[in-house]
């Protein structure tokens, strides 16, 4: 049994909120399933619904230990002595606690530089990212993904079947950070940023589904997902930008969106790194 206290910042708020944000790799269906079966106490009493908690509540968790904290063996595509290149399952942040860099510290603990992670995904996002294995790789790297000398391609199942297979996309973004969401303007507007996203159809089907490669040439938080949203086809799964309707035909509890391919694709001296240019990583996922 687990004891907590809830703090001021999750006041008025629901005890879900509250329990992802001190056990993130929880899922919000455990979470539910544990209210079914009434696992989880307040100030004392059994409860079996998402309640709105309070500053001081007492919450008693009779959940498992690998129910709170999920372990997995990370799933290593490739590794040197200057880079990880590591398939991220879905439910883990890449930063902070009990992260994708957090279980990969804890491996590499005895190491005099802890590898770190040179870009993002979405919890919830799967998928290939890059750990540099040291200072240098890491400065090289980050200034070679600003410089987009690093492909990153992305498959995407939408719903609905675009009419142009190939389309480079530009629409403007602004992040709500209090609500966690982005919203995409066609035109531009004071606080939203440019973005680009490429696509082509890989493959449509007869559920009124497609698969897509999707490409970004500006790295914003949530960009592929709202900006596919956007434009009329959502990613299947995805509970902020998508359909719920959708979502519940298809059966898919997270967005179906997956990084599969990066390539180095180096334009200018990368010192140590030279011998990266032109390789390519690949990982396959089932939709």
């Amino acid at each position: 049994m687990k004891s907590l206290i809830v703090n001021k910042n999750y006041n008025n708020k629901k005890l879900s909120s509250f329990l992802v944000s001190c056990f993130p790799r929880l899922s919000i269906n455990s979470i539910f399933k544990a209210l079914r079966k009434k696992d989880i106490k307040l100030n004392n009493i059994r409860i079996n619904t998402d309640v709105i908690v309070h500053t001081d509540d007492n919450i008693s968790l009779y959940i498992s230990d690998e129910i709170l904290e999920p372990s997995f063996k990370l799933n290593i595509v490739f590794e040197d002595a200057n880079i990880l290149v590591i398939d991220k399952p879905n439910n883990i942040e890449v930063t902070g606690e009990y992260s994708l860099t957090y279980e990969v510290h804890k491996i590499y603990s005895d190491s005099p530089f802890k590898p770190m992670p040179c870009h993002r995904l979405d919890r919830n996002t799967t998928g290939l990212i890059l750990f540099a294995k040291n200072e240098n790789s890491l400065n090289i790297l980050l200034d070679k993904f600003k410089k987009h000398e690093i492909e990153k391609h992305y498959l995407a199942l939408v719903y609905g079947i675009p009419p142009e297979k190939n389309a480079k996309l530009t629409a403007y973004l602004f992040k709500d950070s209090r609500q966690s969401l982005v919203f995409i303007s066609d035109s531009p507007k004071t606080g939203y940023s440019k973005i680009v996203t490429s696509y082509s159809v890989l493959s449509s089907y007869d559920n009124n589904s497609s698969l897509l490669d999707v490409q970004i040439e500006t790295g914003k938080t949530h960009q592929i997902r709202a900006h596919l949203a956007h434009i009329g086809f959502p990613i299947i799964g995805d509970g902020k930008y998508g359909n719920f309707n959708v979502n519940k035909k298809f059966g898919y509890k997270f967005q179906m969106l997956h990084s599969y391919i990066l390539k180095f694709v180096f334009s200018s001296d990368s010192g140590s790194l030279n011998y990266l240019n032109g390789m390519e990583f690949k990982s396959y996922c089932k939709f």
